[in-house]
């Protein structure tokens, strides 16, 4: 038991709760605006979720981390409002459909230091981005945006979906690369030259970028040897994440707060 959890779980929840609104709102209401799509179904999702917290304080007992505890009860709140829709697929494409390597042409994407992206184009990407997520299985949805949005580590992640790290990390993966392809579809094209890397080095390059990416760690392969390809492929990898983030950096709407704590207060004898 960490000592910060262990100091919230002695607080009474008319304390705890409101630190956690402060403290997880914002991350909270960027998943459920994820989720939902609707800001009125995320705004309604998240009162859900604080005020399940509200009830069931009592049975925190501060052995796993409050966000653990509060994303615990997020993503079963999610999972019950998100059954499989009519038409919504079972899975997502397969990993060779979801990879550059066939294709004529990879994104020409500028690097950082070099030329940002022009606001128009940033704006294009980041509706991919969202748009992709929107289609993703809500199995592998949840997943994906607990890591990539919320930047939970996998390990945490998995404590709260109940699975392991493992099929997480699969799952994860997977969901970048459609990001990942959604978001090339809208940047500028080149021609791509031909493979000069045997298919296989390739794969395991990419699955050492996606393990870096796991642990929030830079990749330390320089890019002169890297292929065209594999450039391309993690450049819009990086970026494609770096929305995401973007997505997890919202504010809980002021009204969605006040009518929260004023919640907390009105059940003080709850």
């Amino acid at each position: 038991m960490s000592q910060a959890a262990s100091d919230l779980a002695r607080e009474p929840r008319e304390v705890a709760l409101p630190r956690l609104l402060e403290a997880e709102g914002g991350r909270l209401y960027g998943l459920a605006r994820r989720l939902c799509g609707d800001p009125e179904d995320a705004a309604d999702l998240v009162q859900e979720i604080f005020l399940i917290a509200w009830r069931k304080w009592h049975q925190f007992q501060g052995a796993a981390k409050p966000t653990t505890w509060l994303y615990t009860i997020a993503s079963r709140a999610c999972l019950r409002r998100k059954r499989r829709r009519a038409g919504e697929p079972r899975t997502i494409a397969s990993l060779d459909a979801l990879l550059p390597s066939g294709e004529p042409q990879v994104p020409d994407l500028p690097s950082p230091a070099e030329s940002p992206l022009h606001d128009s184009l940033r704006r294009e990407a980041r509706a991919a981005v969202e748009r992709a997520i929107a289609t993703l299985p809500v199995h592998f949805r949840l997943p994906l945006v607990l890591k990539e949005i919320v930047e939970l580590p996998i390990a945490e992640v998995a404590a709260i979906l109940g699975l392991k790290p493992a099929t997480v990390k699969t799952r994860v993966h997977r969901g970048r690369l459609l990001l990942r392809k959604a978001l090339a579809e809208t940047l500028p094209n080149v021609d791509a030259p031909p493979p000069d890397h045997p298919r296989r080095m390739c794969l395991d390059l990419l699955h050492a970028k996606q393990e870096a990416l796991d642990r929030g760690v830079p990749f330390n392969v320089p890019e002169s040897e890297l292929c065209r390809r594999c450039q391309a492929l993690f450049a819009t990898l990086d970026l494609s994440r770096e929305i995401c983030h973007d997505l997890g950096r919202g504010e809980l709407p002021p009204v969605l707060r006040r009518e929260l704590l004023a919640a907390f207060g009105a059940r003080r004898e709850d």
